[in-house]
């Protein structure tokens, strides 16, 4: 614990001071860096601040929609452990990782049916970014893993 801050990992200094700037209001109920936290736009990215009666929107990110998502497999970890090399090739190949995908098959979604994208011209110009970046895994601190269940050996 950094000035009453949970510190997993060795972070930088600006990621530090970045968090204790996030944790310096009176309402923090509490504040935690993550042991992949790096520096962000104004909230290390890995940093968690809690605050009494208040949202941080630069807390929640700039990533909205990023996030997790658990995939059981039929894949038993000892068929494949051998094969694991191979498989995150396939992956990588398979999924859009970056800024735009490179899977030409069309995504589409009904919220490129909104009328709030002709609000504003820089509203509309963002929607082809948006619907270029509709199903990747994006930039970043973004990741595929490949995750073993340790108590039946399924990934």
């Amino acid at each position: 614990m950094i000035d009453g801050i949970v510190v997993f990992g060795d972070p930088d200094e600006d990621t530090m001071a970045q968090i204790k700037r996030c944790a310096a209001p009176p309402e923090t109920y509490g504040a935690v860096l993550c042991a992949d936290a790096h520096k962000g736009y104004s909230m290390p990215i890995g940093g968690v601040v809690a605050y009494r009666g208040l949202t941080s929107p630069s807390g929640v990110g700039f990533d909205i929609g990023c996030g997790n998502k658990a995939v059981r497999t039929n894949l038993k970890a000892d068929d494949v452990r051998a094969d694991i090399p191979r498989l995150m090739d396939e992956i990588f190949d398979q999924i859009s990782f970056g800024i735009g995908r490179k899977n030409p098959q069309p995504i589409d979604h009904p919220v490129f049916d909104d009328e709030r994208w002709t609000v504003h011209p820089g509203v509309a110009a963002l929607k082809k970014l948006a619907r270029e970046q509709l199903g990747t895994v994006g930039a970043g601190n973004h990741y595929v893993n490949l995750m073993e269940d340790v108590q039946t050996g399924d990934l």
